[in-house]
């Protein structure tokens, strides 16, 4: 990711690439506090769909990730703290706590099993900076092609993407990770709730339907 990211910045500033269209500002970013309001609306249309992103999307993901790098994640607990988080960080005008999977994928995708959590304090170390930060590296962001970040994302997730469909296809429930997958890259929106989880969802009923046997010996296992 280095590699890749120290020459390619390098290039676009050369080729000028980088365009600044304001002075970068220096200022630590100024906390803003939002007083929650409640109505029956936004209830219906935004709590129900978040609280199943991420209850059932990125909790769901980070989990499963985290069961697959050989860990047993405390799924009440991790709920609970994010549940209290969101209403937490709510206040200052944040994205709801969640579990995510892209970045417990990153995290455990290479080193020692017992070493993952140095990456975890870093990448903590390296959020509260950039939200110190904000002003500047939000300018600096922008000031970036948006086809430059998202290859910068997209090298990042390979590593990542390539053990998820070895465990995927690589096993049972073949199916329904096909069925998942196509759900999930296929961006439906129904009630206002996203792909991922009606991949969930459609993944789950395929191997409900097509792969029972299966579904019933990991149901007596577990």
């Amino acid at each position: 990711m280095i590699a890749a990211l120290v020459p390619g910045t390098a290039a676009l500033v050369a080729s000028g690439g980088v365009v600044l269209r304001e002075g970068v500002p220096l200022a630590l970013a100024a906390p803003l506090l939002y007083a929650p309001q409640f109505s029956w609306q936004a209830l219906l249309e935004l709590v129900v769909p978040l609280a199943i992103t991420v209850i059932a999307i990125q909790n769901a993901q980070g989990q499963a990730v985290l069961r697959a790098a050989g860990y047993t994640p405390p799924i009440n607990v991790l709920t609970v703290l994010c549940g209290v988080g969101t209403c937490l960080f709510g206040l200052l005008g944040s994205v709801p706590t969640c579990v995510t999977g892209p970045a417990n994928a990153i995290l455990t995708s290479s080193g020692a099993r017992g070493q993952h959590y140095a990456g975890g304090v870093v990448f903590g170390a390296c959020m509260l900076l950039f939200g110190l930060f904000a002003p500047a590296a939000t300018r600096l962001a922008l000031a970036l092609p948006a086809a430059f970040i998202a290859l910068i994302g997209g090298l990042a997730l390979l590593p990542v993407l390539g053990n998820a469909f070895h465990v995927a296809f690589g096993t049972q429930f073949q199916l329904g990770a096909l069925v998942a997958f196509l759900l999930t890259v296929s961006e439906i929106e129904i009630l206002r709730i996203g792909a991922p989880f009606w991949g969930l969802v459609g993944g789950f009923v395929a191997s409900w339907l097509l792969e029972r046997e299966a579904l019933r010996k990991l149901w007596e296992a577990t």
